[in-house]
């Protein structure tokens, strides 16, 4: 069964625990926002880390991703905090 990468930086590794996992597909996870909606199940951690979504970005296979983007088996999602500049 092909599983997705899954990549945590700053904050969301720390609250986590991971710095990258691998997860098999869960049932019923068809979007990004889904995969969240399940991440926020899987522990404290994981739900201190999603308790806010407008405070973590995603990228899927390496481009931006919105809750609404599709996931599949094989894909590799990233999870920052929003990217400041000055």
């Amino acid at each position: 069964m092909a599983s997705l990468r899954i990549l945590y930086f700053a904050w969301l590794r720390e609250r986590t625990g991971h710095g990258e996992e691998e997860l098999p597909l869960p049932e019923g996870v068809a979007t990004l926002g889904d995969l969240i909606a399940f991440l926020r199940t899987r522990s404290a951690g994981y739900a201190a880390a999603f308790a806010d979504p407008r405070l973590v970005r995603a990228a899927v296979n390496q481009e931006f991703a919105r809750p609404e983007t599709a996931i599949a088996a094989g894909d590799e999602v990233a999870f920052f905090p929003p990217i400041t500049g000055g």
